[in-house]
């Protein structure tokens, strides 16, 4: 089985990148660390696909999805931080088998 090695985050607004790496698994599934170790992406039975931070505060989910597939699904995504929202394209950039 072939398993999504790493990804970007790219803003809609200004073409922004956050780059994740696969960092071990949670519940099963593989978990993704942004690379300046400040998010998580991660799968959950009750949250779906979402990415988190340290405390366990969801910050994102694949917009229209709960995202119950084996890996994050490649598609437009929610952010959340205080009061701002932003839209963002999850584009995988590699894999491993």
């Amino acid at each position: 089985m072939t398993v999504l090695a790493s990804f970007a985050f790219v803003r809609h607004t200004d073409g922004l990148r956050y780059h994740f790496e696969r960092d071990g698994e949670r519940h099963g599934r593989p978990a993704y660390r942004r690379t300046d170790g400040q998010v998580w992406c991660i799968w959950a039975p009750t949250e779906g696909w979402h990415c988190e931070i340290a405390d366990g505060l969801v910050t994102a989910h694949p917009l229209n999805s709960h995202g119950d597939g084996p890996e994050p699904p490649a598609t437009v995504w929610r952010s959340f931080k205080g009061d701002r929202s932003y839209l963002y394209d999850l584009c995988p950039l590699g894999s491993e088998a």
